[in-house]
């Protein structure tokens, strides 16, 4: 992280949850017109890094921690409180060491995010742990300079447990649906879709994949290359430019793209 300025700039972590339902497809929500970023537009859940995140008792209400590097657990505690929170889904285990099948109660899940129920004490009562090897990194973007509100966001994949049905919160999260990431592509390219940039390079990149196992197992061969877009001039207008080893190929966009 040290090559990039980190002042001013919020953690934040978001998950790609895949499945076959046979077809591939991703778990996507709908931001309330009313957020102040990315209002209305499809998104992968996440959020924010929290304070709650970092609490050491984490590390008896977790498992996989073999798993974490460079990122560190917070973001991973963060990526599934925010899957939780927004669409219903935990990726925790039981006490057995099986993977959690229940289902995510709505006046729980509101105080979470309203912060008057702690994420660690739902854990805890459960008696689940969470399951941080369950995440692959992804990607890594950085908000350009240029905007207002900067966030590092550290994408992850994860396998959707499919016990498990993922259900929108209706606060931050209007709708969620389950998406190829091509028809996603489509929808974003004809309009019928806000898709702002990042999301939509991070869907580009998960469409390379023919399935769950197949994108999994490519984040894990691929370099982590973060990414903080900046602006070149051309003759037609300012674009968004990415660096070219970050695995999305030669990328040119309009600085609209990013709202």
């Amino acid at each position: 992280m040290s090559e990039f300025s980190t002042l001013g700039i919020r953690p934040a972590a978001t998950v790609l949850l895949v499945r076959d339902a046979p077809a591939f497809e991703v778990l996507m929500v709908k931001r309330h017109h009313q957020i102040d970023f990315a209002a209305g537009a499809l998104v992968f859940p996440g959020g924010k890094t929290a304070a709650d995140d970092h609490d050491p008792l984490w590390a008896d209400l977790a498992t996989g921690w073999e798993a974490v590097g460079a990122d560190g657990a917070a973001l991973r505690i963060a990526a599934i409180r925010e899957a939780y929170e927004e669409a219903g889904v935990l990726l925790a285990r039981d006490a057995r060491g099986e993977h959690y099948v229940g289902e995510a109660a709505a006046d729980i899940r509101a105080a979470v995010e309203q912060g008057a129920v702690r994420f660690i004490d739902v854990v805890a009562r459960l008696g689940l742990r969470l399951d941080l090897a369950a995440l692959t990194l992804f990607a890594r973007w950085i908000t350009p300079a240029l905007m207002t509100k900067r966030f590092d966001t550290w994408f992850y994949v994860a396998h959707a447990p499919r016990a498990q049905q993922a259900i929108c919160d209706g606060r931050e999260a209007v709708d969620a649906e389950w998406i190829a990431p091509g028809a996603a592509l489509a929808m974003a390219a004809s309009g019928e879709r806000k898709v702002i940039f990042p999301t939509r390079m991070n869907l580009q990149l998960l469409a390379e994949s023919g399935s769950p196992d197949d994108a999994v197992a490519r984040a894990r061969g691929r370099a982590l290359v973060t990414v903080e877009p900046w602006i070149e001039r051309r003759p037609a207008g300012d674009v968004l430019v990415i660096p070219p080893d970050a695995g999305y190929g030669a990328v040119e966009a309009p600085l609209s793209a990013l709202t």
